[in-house]
């Protein structure tokens, strides 16, 4: 990729005018859609312009992040498509996302130029058939396909050893706040690339934690929807019945925004129908609201505010729920799941997770026009024939064998779901319909700063937010200094309006984000 200096973006002036900015300096590399659009508008900025610094950025920290993949040969010919129909005021052009450069996980396909691997190399060469679902809303926006973000390959599925953020074909991802910790995965070059500015915005999938955790340790914002309400079509998938697809951003409106844009029915998923139903008349943006907290009942389980030894972290808690508690929330305290436990230790998710990932692999290999592999057999096996470029050595691929042992969903899965439906019910429901709760909140855990309540909301297809909530200090632990933690708020199916407006006020109230300085 030749690139040219394009200093002259590193800062844009944006006066006053009717809609309320005013006098400052914008930086690119922390801008939101709603500044961005307000640069456009009012010709102070093109799409062109905005997609060269993003690749300028790419090409001077991606070699040491690797949260990029590749990118978009045509994104700056998609630029100045977009400024075309600014300037001839096509209807597209008033689109939020019209112009705005997106980078989406290596997972998720587009029906162009670049590669859909889920990080492997197996994948290299492949065709798709068509957009995913979710590209193809976010062309229909006019938003800008950047690139491809890294991830932990096959999304976390192929081994247990193998460290999150890994892929064979990018390699180690970095946490740009300290390179000595995990970006955490299996979004982590989406998480990566928003917080290190590398684009505008994000597109990561979850299947259990894969965008809350990465979202939370750096410091972005992440939404994982209720599962069904953005499509999985074209998804690189594990489990149907636990994927979803959303945003990582760095504030709430520019996650709401993109929410906006990807949920809805899509006739390659038939989930989303019934998820439909859940998705407001007037969309996601119009629960920005700055008095959200006001009258939500939001509960409080000890469990997950646990910190250990970090007491500084334990601190910001308790300054966060008084914040909460302030800007007019009910806060309902010292709750318990009561089977947070089995849950945890339970392995029916796991049991569930294999068979129906060797199901659904070989349906989406299958269906590719061409492809190196045609299913999780041929995976395997081309991981055996090329051992160095995969570290098979290093990482094995476990999990994929494990999968491909599976026939089916027989017995052992058919209990193994019954018994997740009964712990979701017995537990996270339970407790949210008996004390009418509008969300739950957790900051920490036995496992902190590693969120573990992604759990209770992946074995029940529930969404969640997470919000940057602070930075680890005073631990003497040079592979936690600096490190971002976030602050999760989770609901039942379809509850994500009251999630935006509880993370949209809470964010307004502490704004805690700030961009990484090891890498600038």
């Amino acid at each position: 990729m030749s690139l040219t200096p394009f200093s002259f973006l590193l800062l844009i002036l944006l006066p006053i005018l009717s809609s309320g900015f005013p006098i400052h300096k914008i930086s690119l590399t922390e801008a939101t859609i709603d500044e961005l659009q307000f640069a456009f508008r009012h010709n102070k900025l093109t799409s062109r312009q905005l997609v060269q610094f993003y690749l300028e950025r790419i090409h001077r920290l991606n070699p040491k992040l690797r949260g990029v993949i590749e990118v978009n040969p045509e994104a700056l010919f998609l630029g100045e498509k977009a400024d075309h129909e600014r300037r001839i005021k096509a209807p597209i052009s008033f689109s939020k996302l019209h112009g705005i450069p997106i980078l989406v996980k290596d997972n998720i396909a587009s029906k162009d130029k670049l590669n859909t691997t889920a990080g492997s190399f197996a994948l290299l060469g492949s065709v798709v058939p068509r957009d995913a679902g979710v590209v193809a809303k976010l062309r229909k926006a006019g938003a800008i396909i950047l690139g491809k973000a890294s991830l932990s390959e096959w999304s976390y599925f192929r081994s247990n050893l193998a460290p999150s953020g890994w892929n064979g074909r990018a390699g180690q991802g970095v946490n740009p706040y300290n390179t000595l910790q995990t970006p955490c995965g299996s979004s982590s070059g989406s998480a990566i690339s928003a917080a290190a500015n590398l684009a505008a915005v994000t597109l990561g999938t979850e299947t259990d934690g894969s965008i809350l955790c990465p979202s939370s340790l750096n410091s972005v914002v992440g939404i994982k929807p209720t599962v069904g309400l953005t499509s999985r079509a074209g998804v690189v998938p594990i489990s149907p019945r636990q994927d979803s697809v959303g945003p990582i951003c760095r504030t709430v409106s520019d996650a709401a925004y993109v929410l906006d844009v990807i949920a809805g029915i899509d006739k390659y998923d038939s989930d989303t129908t019934a998820a439909s139903k859940y998705i407001p008349k007037g969309g996601y943006a119009q629960f920005l609201r700055r008095n959200g907290l006001k009258g939500k009942r939001i509960g409080i389980v000890r469990f997950y505010f646990e910190f250990g030894n970090f007491t500084s972290a334990a601190k910001t808690s308790q300054q966060h729920l008084n914040t909460l508690r302030k800007e007019g929330a009910v806060l309902i305290d010292n709750l318990e799941i009561s089977n947070i436990t089995e849950i945890l230790n339970d392995q029916s998710e796991d049991i569930a997770n294999k068979a129906e990932f060797k199901i659904a692999l070989n349906k989406y290999l299958s269906e590719l026009v061409t492809s190196p592999v045609r299913s999780l057999a041929d995976v395997i096996y081309f991981n055996n024939k090329h051992p160095k470029l995969e570290k098979v050595k290093e990482y094995g691929q476990d999990i994929l064998l494990e999968a491909e042992k599976t026939k089916g969903i027989g017995n052992a899965e058919k209990a193994a779901l019954a018994k997740l439906a009964r712990l979701t019910r017995k537990g996270f429901v339970k407790l949210m319909t008996e004390y009418k709760l509008d969300a739950l909140v957790a900051l920490g855990g036995p496992y902190f700063p590693f969120p573990i309540v992604q759990n209770i909301l992946a074995i029940g297809g529930f969404p969640g937010i997470t919000i940057p909530a602070g930075y680890i200090e005073g631990t003497g632990l040079i592979n936690y200094d600096g490190l971002p933690f976030g602050i999760i708020f989770g609901g039942l199916r379809g509850s994500e309006p009251k999630l935006i407006e509880i993370a949209y006020a809470f964010e307004q109230a502490t704004k805690v984000r700030k961009p990484p300085t090891l890498f600038k």
